[in-house]
């Protein structure tokens, strides 16, 4: 089994799950071991402070039960998703050097002020239009910022945007993203982890809506791989414990049709290799 490097805990705003649920769910599992990350996004208008993670408490917390539930065989790291906004770049840098982190997961949840959980994002204009907002944010937000290890949910929109045309009269394929209508700023975000020795994440999240593929898509992961990219992390994203490594059985099968036979997992923030 994999290493679940993206998971969240009662500490961030949008999970409840105690970190020992979350722990003993990946034992039962099968997995090797689990990387904590839970949310940092300041200045979050859809709801203010919602995700203003409590660092002085977080930290020696969450040391403290990887210390004590770590074994050889089933390691326990301690890191952050944080949200990134171009507007927080100095602050974000203040805390990186302020803080240890086994790895930073960056994410983008703010396109303009808004997140695209909220179907507030999509009301009022074309699907295209959107997700060239979404993509266009994320490379803004890469050319000013890349302090982080790994990009998380590359194509997070999408499946906010799938629910959305669901919800409202369509089907999920009526908000599909296809990696070649984007083309250029998909490559544009793609080439920039590359040249900074960032990983991309495979987030398995999407198998939560019962949506067909992780973020990214396969045509988007096999285009980092035709670029150069080599290094991928792998996370759930599990807010609760039944989602913990959810689609990770035939992962590996997948990975490898796109190019990879491998994966990383940060410690202190250095990149170690797996096979599988």
């Amino acid at each position: 089994m994999l290493f679940d490097t993206h998971m969240h805990s009662k500490w961030s705003g949008d999970c409840e799950a105690e970190p020992l649920d979350m722990i003993a769910s990946a034992r039962e599992k099968g997995l090797p071991g689990l990387t904590f990350t839970d949310h940092l996004d300041w200045d979050f208008p859809s709801v203010p402070h919602f995700f203003d993670l409590d660092l002085e408490h977080y930290l020696p917390e969450m040391r403290q039960i990887a210390r004590t539930q770590s074994t050889d065989s089933f390691r326990i790291r301690v890191g952050l998703e944080l949200g990134l906004q171009t507007h927080l770049v100095e602050k974000h840098r203040a805390l990186l050097e302020n803080y240890d982190f086994d790895v930073v997961i960056g994410s983008i949840h703010q396109v303009d002020g808004v997140d695209p959980y909220y179907d507030s994002y999509f009301k009022g204009r074309s699907f295209h239009d959107a997700y060239l907002d979404y993509f266009e944010t994320t490379l803004e937000n890469l050319n000013a910022f890349t302090d982080f290890d790994t990009l998380g949910h590359i194509d997070y929109i999408a499946r906010y945007g799938q629910r959305f045309a669901k919800m409202h009269g369509g089907t999920i394929e009526d908000g599909a993203l296809r990696y070649t209508d984007y083309t250029e700023v998909i490559d544009a975000i793609l080439q920039r982890l590359i040249r900074c020795d960032k990983a991309l994440e495979v987030n398995t999240a999407p198998f939560r809506q019962q949506l067909p593929e992780p973020n990214p898509s396969r045509d988007i992961l096999r285009r980092y791989h035709e670029l150069g990219g080599r290094m991928i992390t792998i996370g759930a994203d599990a807010h609760t414990p039944q989602d913990v490594a959810i689609g990770f059985a035939s992962l590996g099968d997948w990975l490898k049709d796109c190019g990879f036979f491998s994966y990383v997992v940060f410690d202190h923030r250095r990149p170690l290799e797996f096979f599988f």
